[in-house]
């Protein structure tokens, strides 16, 4: 799965089935918060925002910011993968 990055939009977006999913984000303060996970039923269940929030954060760290989530998903994600945290 092909995962892009639109800097200027804040977005990190895949088209899956000619479905388009993304994870939109907002730097503020050092961190990196994603406030929108968007995955259409459509192609849902196929673990594409788990795809689209790491790719998010993997940048995050790669630039120095610390991850931060608004967004319920983002967050789940966050608990289930603490590493990213403490680093």
């Amino acid at each position: 799965m092909e995962i892009v990055h639109d800097v200027p939009k804040c977005l990190f977006e895949t088209t899956v089935d000619g479905v388009r999913a993304y994870v939109s984000y907002v730097i503020t303060d050092g961190c990196l918060d994603i406030e929108h996970t968007i995955v259409p039923p459509e192609i849902g269940g196929r673990g594409i925002a788990a795809v689209l929030v790491k790719a998010a954060y993997d940048y995050a760290l790669s630039q120095n910011l610390t991850p931060r989530a608004s967004c319920e998903y983002a967050a789940a994600w966050l608990k289930r993968n603490p590493s990213y945290l403490n680093r």
